[in-house]
Parts: C-alpha cells; sequence; structure tokens
C-alpha cells in the first residue's frame, strides 16, 4: 500500500531507485522519497532554465552584445539625421557678388542645394565691412526660392547669368536618394537583429551602412564638381562661392555612416579583432 502510494504521488512519477518505501520505512523513508523528488525536480528546472534562454537568444546574443549593437547604431542613427538634414536644406553652396556690384544700399546673395535656389536681397549697411562680398545668406533680408526644374521639364536653372550643369545635379541627387534607401534598409536590418537575437544580420547591415556613407561622400564630390561647372559657364558677374553648413551636415553624415557600418562588421565577426591582435598574457609569461 505505501509502495503504490509514492509511486501514484502527483503525477505518477517513479521514485529514485535506493529509496526506502514501505511500512517498516517510517519518516526516514519518507524523507528519502522527498530527497530525491527534489533532487530531480531541481535538474528538469535547470534544463528548462536553459532551453528558455536558447529559445530567448537563437543566436547566443548576450545582453553585453546587445548594448554594442545599440551604441553602433546610435552612431548610425546620429548619421541618418544629419543626412535627412542636409538633404532638406538648400545651404549646399553660397553665392555672392562684391557687395556693391549693383549700388550702395543693396546687394543680391543666392545660395542652393539639391532640390531648390534662393536668392535673398541684404543690406550693404548690415554686412562686415571688412567682407568684400554681399553675404553671408543668413542675414535678414527679402527672400525668393524656387524649385529646379531639373527633375521635372528637364530646364537648367540660370542664377547671375550662370547656367547649372542639371546632369551632374540629379546624379548627386540620385546618390543622396539611393544612400537614404540603404540606410534604411540598414536600419530594418539591425532592428530585426535586436528583436530577434541573430548576429546575421550585422553583416547586411554593416554593407547598407558603409555604402550609404560612401554614396553621401560621392554625392558631395559629383556636387562640387556641378559647381565649378556653373561658376564656368558665364564670366560677366563675379562671384565669390563658398561651400555652406548643408554640405558640413552630409560630410559628417557620411564619415558616422561608414564608421557605424565598420562596428556592425566588427561586431558580427565570430571572434574579438582586439583579442585576436593583442593576446592576453599569461601571469607565468611575466
Amino acid at each position: 500500500m505505501w509502495s503504490t502510494f509514492f509511486l501514484h504521488e502527483e503525477d505518477g512519477r517513479p521514485i529514485p531507485p535506493g529509496v526506502g518505501v514501505g511500512p517498516g520505512a517510517g519518516p526516514l523513508g519518507l524523507t528519502g522519497v522527498m530527497g530525491g523528488r527534489g533532487a530531480w525536480a531541481g535538474a528538469m528546472g535547470v534544463k528548462r532554465r536553459a532551453k528558455a534562454l536558447t529559445s530567448r537568444h537563437p543566436g547566443g546574443m548576450s545582453e553585453v552584445q546587445k548594448g554594442k549593437i545599440k551604441l553602433a547604431f546610435f552612431v548610425a542613427i546620429m548619421g541618418v539625421v544629419l543626412t535627412v538634414l542636409g538633404l532638406g536644406t538648400e545651404y549646399w553652396v553660397e553665392l555672392s557678388p562684391p557687395k556693391n556690384f549693383y549700388n550702395n544700399q543693396t546687394c543680391l546673395a543666392a545660395h542652393y542645394g539639391l532640390w531648390k535656389g534662393c536668392s535673398r536681397t541684404l543690406w550693404v549697411a548690415d554686412i562686415d565691412p571688412e567682407r568684400e562680398s554681399c553675404g553671408p545668406a543668413e542675414l535678414p533680408g527679402e527672400s525668393h526660392c524656387n524649385y529646379f526644374k531639373f527633375y521635372t521639364t528637364g530646364e537648367n536653372a540660370v542664377i547671375f547669368q550662370k547656367t547649372t550643369e542639371k546632369s551632374l545635379n540629379v546624379a548627386a541627387a540620385m546618390m543622396a536618394l539611393f544612400g537614404l534607401f540603404l540606410m534604411v534598409m540598414g536600419a530594418i536590418c539591425i532592428t530585426t537583429a535586436l528583436s530577434k537575437g541573430e548576429l546575421f544580420f550585422l553583416k547586411p547591415a554593416s554593407v547598407c551602412f558603409i555604402l550609404s556613407g560612401l554614396l553621401m561622400l560621392l554625392s558631395l564630390t559629383v556636387f562640387n564638381q556641378s559647381v565649378l561647372s556653373f561658376l564656368a559657364s558665364d564670366h560677366s558677374v563675379p562671384l565669390h562661392h563658398e561651400l555652406s553648413w548643408s554640405v558640413s551636415c552630409i560630410g559628417c553624415a557620411g564619415a558616422m555612416l561608414i564608421l557605424g557600418g565598420i562596428f556592425f562588421l566588427l561586431l558580427a565577426l565570430p571572434f574579438s579583432p582586439w583579442q585576436r591582435c593583442f593576446p592576453p598574457k599569461n601571469e607565468s609569461d611575466s
């Protein structure tokens, strides 16, 4: 009777071998049975916890790795923000004739980006006396902006009797847009890697961010070439030109995107490059 009771208690699992049961076992037999059941339950609990951890992080991603990925992702996201800021503004280049070229009271300055150009009438009295050209464009004045017709009718823009080179401008804009698309794809890969716990997605994300950074820098190079071609189209109006803060945003964005992509590539490696290059020294060696 006692043996039957212990063998079928609760879930019917067999009693571990070596445990005494029966009417003569007494309290000692009951203690042995409970101890054996506790050890078995503890072993099963460890297995269940290990299985839960494996299912939660199938790629073996630890919390430390997640922290490093999030830090690299922050660097890449800052590059994306600077890219959007640079693409959405028209302060890529500022053009300014001599401040006394038209009259002694007002002068005309211009600035443009990838999508539109603006002209601004400034008061000569507001300009720094040591500055020979009109500007900078951030000074208060009456402003007129127009979107370029490169992407609609295909017409070139005329600014200060100089003609833009639409093919170069369109090429710079297309490179920037494709780079922005790659940033979105890289961000999706990193989000998937963090949510699924898979290190595999770091490799395509690194490629996307590195390529997008290179495209941003290449877009700046093509745009600068378009500015030089624009200035060489006519020489009747002397112009002073300088690249403005939107270009600085794009340049910094390209560097940060490439840096973030390199970080993701290093984190995707199955080994630590630092430990591979500089292995830790044993105490016996020292």
